[in-house]
């Protein structure tokens, strides 16, 4: 057996309805919906209700694939910072849609200014800036646009949490399983290691025979080291992902089925543009550059401004005043900004034109890396369904066999000791490239889920084009 062999094996191949122009709709975006999950989890009431202590040791005991992903809904600091983005930009549109706040101005004269009806002691003014109607409304649909992306972002950083925890789940099961694999063998090495030695003894054996099985028992050895510390490094990784210690315990994984792609690549390919937060997201940046072309030619309106101002006169220092001597003065202001400077003016709506092409490109680049991707990791996943039928119901059954007829011929004389110790070598490898193949479907799943946006191993009674709809 080659140690090249064994690296190979162990380190692996590694909706949205008519838009509403009031403010109440932003609030809406504030309530916190279904995010969503994928690998074939489901989320449920459970999430918010769970007492993380208990859950947290139910994890050193025995775990399955839903615990981890549950504990890290709950726990993961990128998942607490995205939904904190997303909350501060939902309050944005307090900001944006709210008049600006009234100017209130007192002037007071050291020496006061004579007019005819007394002197001006000082005067206190109130105004208020109103922008051009429907100027806050648009700015408003920016900032819903903005908290669209953010809740898309929010949903996107759960995927790929769960995908991570996924790909790490299925690692750490295969680890696990090829260190079982590893310790049988070793035991069965270590038995055909004394025959050797004393068939060797008694002259009824070659040195060769001898070496050979001394050396897959220390390459055994070796693979269980490797093993346990490459069991410890993907323990600290998915510790990581839970926000937990990277020494605290991981039990026993309970196994998931690996279930069959029941979508075609072009199904999949239609999927994932309604579905995949990087393409939605893209989609609503879109929109979002659209009204910002709008608002651009808002911003090239005037605003208007009112106001109200008092002035306290005092009496004046003359011997015949006049009948109304000393009588304040209240007065109303009008006023209108004038945009005059017509390049500026020029300048905002051909940045947001530019916006709104940037913005279109990045929405079909998504969409043409998206399909590669998935072609590839489609690649890669029936790749490693394949590899699971030809070790499992093929090659390790006759390596199975070719093991039992080489013992077989070894006794009667037929075959040298080094055939059986061959035999069960190959045996070995197959075992473990059948336990490879089982994990790297497992990874590869989670991921093309990932880049599809939903599971692909269920169909689900939901037309393409109306969750298209519900993307933009």
């Amino acid at each position: 057996m080659k140690e090249f062999d064994m690296k190979r094996h162990f380190l692996g191949k590694t909706t949205h309805g008519d838009r509403r122009r009031c403010r109440w709709r932003a609030w809406a975006l504030a309530a916190f919906g279904a995010v969503l999950c994928a690998g074939g989890i489901n989320q449920t009431a459970a999430f918010g209700q769970t007492d993380l202590k208990d859950l947290d040791a139910r994890l050193g005991h025995s775990v399955g694939l839903s615990d981890l992903i549950e504990y890290a809904y709950h726990q993961n600091p990128l998942i607490v910072a995205s939904k904190a983005a997303w909350r501060a930009t939902a309050e944005e549109y307090r900001l944006v849609t709210g008049l600006p706040d009234p100017e209130l101005s007192v002037t007071y004269f050291p020496e006061p200014i004579e007019t005819r009806l007394g002197p001006q002691d000082w005067n206190a003014g109130l105004s208020q800036r109103i922008p051009f109607p429907g100027k806050l409304t648009k700015a408003g649909e920016v900032v819903e646009a903005k908290a669209r992306i953010a809740k898309l972002g929010l949903d996107k950083t759960i995927r790929d949490i769960v995908m991570g925890i996924t790909e790490s789940f299925h690692e750490l099961a295969y680890i696990r399983k090829a260190g079982q694999i590893a310790h049988q063998n070793l035991t069965l090495l270590e038995h055909l290691r004394k025959v050797s030695e004393t068939a060797y003894a008694q002259d009824r054996a070659a040195l060769l025979d001898m070496i050979k099985a001394q050396s897959q028992t220390g390459q055994l050895h070796y693979d269980i080291l490797l093993l346990e510390d490459l069991e410890r490094t993907e323990s600290a990784r998915l510790n990581g992902l839970l926000n937990r210690n990277p020494d605290a315990p991981i039990g026993e994984l309970l196994p998931e089925a690996n279930r069959p792609v029941v979508y075609s690549l072009t199904e999949m390919y239609d999927l994932a543009e309604a579905n995949q937060e990087e393409i939605r997201m893209a989609e609503v940046g879109v929109d979002k550059a659209e009204k910002e072309i709008e608002l651009a030619r808002y911003e090239n309106l005037p605003d208007f401004r009112v106001g109200i101002f008092y002035t306290g006169i005092g009496n004046p220092d003359v011997s015949s005043p006049p009948p109304d001597a000393g009588q304040d003065a209240v007065g109303v202001q009008a006023g209108v900004t004038i945009p005059l400077w017509f390049g500026k003016n020029q300048g905002r709506t051909a940045r947001a034109r530019a916006e709104l092409k940037k913005a279109s490109a990045v929405k079909d680049a998504r969409i043409n890396d998206t399909r590669t991707q998935i072609r590839s990791v489609y690649f890669r996943l029936e790749n490693a369904s394949r590899l699971m039928t030809l070790y499992g119901k093929d090659l390790l059954p006759q390596a199975a066999k070719a093991m039992e007829i080489a013992e077989t011929w070894h006794r009667q004389g037929q075959s040298a000791f080094s055939d059986f110790v061959e035999a069960q070598s190959v045996w070995y490898n197959f075992q473990l490239a059948v336990a490879r193949a089982d994990a790297d479907y497992g990874k590869y799943l989670a991921r093309l889920e990932r880049l599809v946006g939903r599971q692909v191993t269920r169909r689900e009674a939901v037309k393409t084009e109306e969750l298209r709809k519900e993307g933009k």
